[in-house]
């Protein structure tokens, strides 16, 4: 199980983290940062270039905890939040992605939420370093990255 959770983890959090450079940086297929802007714009949110920078710093610092198991919870959260915010810009689309729906944020929203649920596992950096986990934690990282998410689409959504 241990393993499991692990190699999760990694996709998970390296596909996330590789979302968000693309929307700050020409790499791995990205636009750049105007590109990124300019995505954020057409799909109706304000901000531009500070809209793009928080959900790619965002989706790349929470990938890349989410991958090496620091913080988990709080990783979780932010996987779940920034995701959350791409279902809800595709949701009028539908669920399937070949309509350009909201299929994969929503795949990457459960992950997230169950990696918030199962924990860490042994091959974490979390693990390594003892940090504790109380009994509260899951539900909240659940409740901060779904209603952050939904406060971020709606505070910033023209």
């Amino acid at each position: 199980m241990n393993t499991g959770i692990l190699v999760l983890r990694l996709i998970v959090g390296l596909l996330v983290a590789g979302h968000g450079i693309q929307k700050v940086t020409p790499w791995l297929g990205g636009n750049g940062l105007s590109g990124g802007a300019e995505e954020f714009r057409g799909d109706g949110f304000r901000g531009g270039i500070a809209t793009a920078l928080a959900a790619g710093g965002s989706q790349i610092g929470a990938g890349l905890l989410l991958a090496a198991g620091l913080l988990t919870p709080i990783a979780a959260a932010g996987v779940m939040g920034t995701m959350t915010v791409a279902v809800t810009v595709k949701w009028s689309k539908g669920l399937w992605v070949q309509n350009d729906g909201y299929e994969y944020p929503f795949v990457l929203v459960t992950l997230a939420l169950v990696l918030a649920l199962t924990g860490l596992g042994r091959f974490s950096l979390d693990a390594v370093i003892h940090l504790p986990t109380a009994a509260w934690t899951p539900p909240a990282a659940i409740i901060a990255g779904i209603g952050g998410g939904l406060a971020t689409r709606a505070v910033l959504h023209r």
